[in-house]
C-alpha cells in the first residue's frame, strides 16, 4: 500500500505510550481506507499523529474476532481476569505522568485535572479487579407454594461483545468505565474512541497487548460514520455503551436494533445555593465547578439557583472567584481553564453566549475570548436569562453559567426539573428536611449534597434520566448491564 494511506511519524516524546494505528485483533494495523485521523495538540495546534481511518472490512475483522473471544474469556477464571486487570493498574502507575502529559496535549485539560484523572483511571482498574472476584448471581427464596423444597440461584453470564464509543473529555478513564467492567465480566469489547483525543485509547491497547489479553478480546480503531454505524448495527454486538451527546445517542439507540444500550448523555447541571450556606466556601467550588476543563464535562454546573435572600452576597462572592480564575495553557498548573476541543464549538460557545445577552441577560463575568487563535474562552457567568435561551435549557459544554435567584427551597427544585435533562445536581444546605426533600423530588440521577453536581467517584453508580440516558456505569453496575443472571431450579 502507498505511503498515502498509512500512519504519520508521531513525536518521539509520545511514541513509547502508544502506535499511530489501529489496534484490530492483536495487531497494528497502519493501512486505512486513504484518509487520516489528524489529532492536534489542543493548545498549541501542533500535529500529534495521524491515525489511518478504518475501512468497512478492518471493522468486519475486529468484530469477528471479538465474536470468537467470547469463549476463550467465558474459560478465564474470575482470578485470571482480576489479576490481568491488576497487571493493568500496575502499567498505569508505571505511566502516570506520561499518560497525564498526554492528556494534557490531546485533551486540553489543566495538568493537575489530567494527574488526577489518571489517579481516577488507577482506582478504576483496582476497583474492576476486585469486583471481578466477588462479582456473583443471588439466592431466589423460592420454598413456598410450588417451590417447596426446592433450591434456586442465578449465576450471572458475560453478555456478550461491547460496542463502546467514547467522548474526548475524559479519554482514558470514561475508555475504562467501559472496558474495565467488560474485562471484569469477561466480555470483548471494540471501541471507537473519540476522534479528537484518540490516543490514550490506543496507549490502552498497546496496555492490554502488553499484559496477554487474549487477541481479539479488544479491538481500538478510529473510522468514518458509515463504517462506525457498522459497529452499532451489527447483530453479533450483544450491548452498545454510548458516551456523548443526546442528538447521537438517541440516534444510535434508534438504529442498533435489538442489542442492549447504555446511554450516558448530556446534561445542564444545576446547584442550589440553599439560605444558611457557607456562601464564600460554596462559592469558590461552584466556580471551579463551573469552569475547570473550561466547563466541558456533562457534569459541569451551569444552572445555578441561589433560595431566599441570600442571592446577592453570593452573586458578589461567585463574581469574585470567577474573575480569580486562570485561562489559558493547560500546561500551567495555576490554569484551570484551558482551550475549548476545537474552533467548531470555541466559536458556538461565544455565539450561544452573545445570544443570551442580546436576549436581555446581564454579563457578570467574562463573556468574550481569552485567546481566539488558541480556542481559549473566559470563565463566563451571566444573570436574567430567559429560560428559553441555550445557555439555559441546552447543554453548553464551555465555562458558561447562568445564576438565578429564586424565592425558596420548593421553587429551587421546580426550576431544576424544568429541564430535557436530568444527569446529577448539587444541593447546598444545612437542613435535612431539604436534603430529603431534595433526594425525593430532583429529578436526576444523583443528589449530590454539600457539593457540585460534577463530584463522581468511579465506584458508584453514574448515569441519568429524561434526556441523560439510560443505564449506569460504575464498576458493578456496569458489569449488570454487561452480563445476565441464568437461573438454576433444583
Amino acid at each position: 500500500m502507498s505511503s498515502a494511506t498509512t500512519a504519520r511519524p508521531i513525536s518521539p516524546s509520545l511514541s513509547r505510550l502508544f502506535h499511530p494505528s489501529n489496534y484490530i485483533n492483536g495487531a497494528w494495523v497502519n493501512e486505512g481506507d486513504g484518509s487520516f485521523n489528524t489529532v492536534v495538540d489542543k493548545y498549541h495546534g501542533t500535529e500529534l499523529a495521524g491515525i489511518p481511518h478504518a475501512t468497512e472490512a478492518q471493522m468486519e475483522e475486529a468484530i469477528a474476532a471479538a465474536y470468537a473471544s467470547r469463549g476463550v474469556l467465558r474459560k478465564m477464571s474470575a482470578g485470571e481476569r482480576s489479576a490481568k486487570l491488576n497487571a493493568l493498574a500496575d502499567l498505569l502507575v508505571k505511566d502516570q505522568d506520561a499518560l497525564a502529559q498526554l492528556i494534557v496535549a490531546e485533551g486540553g485539560k489543566p495538568i493537575g485535572y489530567a494527574k488526577g484523572e489518571i489517579t481516577r483511571c488507577i482506582s478504576t482498574v483496582r476497583t474492576a479487579a476486585s469486583e471481578a472476584l466477588r462479582f456473583s448471581g443471588e439466592t431466589v427464596p423460592i420454598d413456598h407454594d410450588a417451590g417447596v423444597g426446592k433450591t434456586a440461584f442465578t449465576k450471572r453470564f458475560p453478555i456478550g461483545v461491547i460496542a463502546a464509543i467514547t467522548p474526548f473529555n475524559f479519554p482514558l478513564n470514561l475508555v475504562l468505565h467501559k472496558v474495565a467492567p467488560a474485562m471484569a465480566v469477561g466480555c470483548p469489547v471494540v471501541l471507537k474512541p473519540a476522534p479528537q483525543a484518540p490516543l490514550c485509547a490506543l496507549a490502552l491497547g498497546k496496555m492490554l497487548e502488553e499484559i496477554g489479553w487474549p487477541e481479539g478480546a479488544f479491538s481500538v480503531m478510529l473510522c468514518g460514520i458509515p463504517v462506525a454505524e457498522k459497529l452499532v448495527t451489527d447483530e453479533r454486538i450483544a450491548l452498545l455503551s454510548f458516551t456523548g451527546s443526546d442528538k447521537v445517542g438517541w440516534h444510535l439507540k434508534a438504529i442498533c436494533g435489538k442489542k442492549k444500550v447504555a446511554l450516558e448523555l448530556g446534561g445542564n447541571a444545576s446547584v442550589i445555593i440553599d439560605e444558611g450556606a457557607d456562601l464564600p466556601a460554596v462559592a469558590k467550588t461552584v466556580a471551579m465547578g463551573a469552569n475547570l476543563y473550561a466547563g466541558q464535562t456533562c457534569i459541569s454546573t451551569q444552572r445555578i439557583y441561589v433560595v431566599g435572600g441570600a442571592f446577592d452576597a453570593f452573586k458578589e462572592h461567585l463574581v469574585k472567584e470567577y474573575n480569580a480564575l486562570s485561562a489559558g495553557d493547560p500546561s500551567d498548573p495555576k490554569v484551570s481553564v484551558g482551550p475549548i476541543i476545537d474552533k467548531g464549538h470555541f466559536e458556538r460557545i461565544g455565539s450561544w453566549v452573545d445570544e443570551a445577552v442580546k436576549g436581555g441577560a446581564k454579563l457578570l463575568a467574562g463573556g468574550k475570548a481569552v485567546d481566539a487563535e488558541r480556542n481559549v474562552y473566559a470563565a463566563t457567568l451571566l444573570t436574567d436569562a430567559d429560560p428559553l435561551l441555550k445557555v439555559s435549557c441546552a447543554e453548553v459544554f464551555g465555562p458558561v453559567a447562568v445564576i438565578e435567584s429564586v424565592k425558596d427551597f420548593a421553587s429551587a427544585i421546580a426550576k431544576v426539573n424544568d429541564s430535557n435533562y436530568g444527569l446529577q445536581a448539587g444541593v447546598y444546605t444545612n437542613n435535612f428536611a431539604h436534603v430529603k426533600q431534595a433526594h425525593d423530588e430532583l429529578e436526576v440521577g444523583g443528589v449530590i449534597i454539600n457539593s457540585v453536581p460534577g463530584f463522581r467517584v468511579d465506584s458508584m453508580p453514574y448515569g441519568g434520566v429524561k434526556d441523560s440516558g439510560l443505564g449506569r456505569e460504575g464498576l458493578k453496575y456496569a458489569m449488570e448491564e454487561m452480563s445476565e443472571p441464568r437461573l438454576i431450579v433444583y
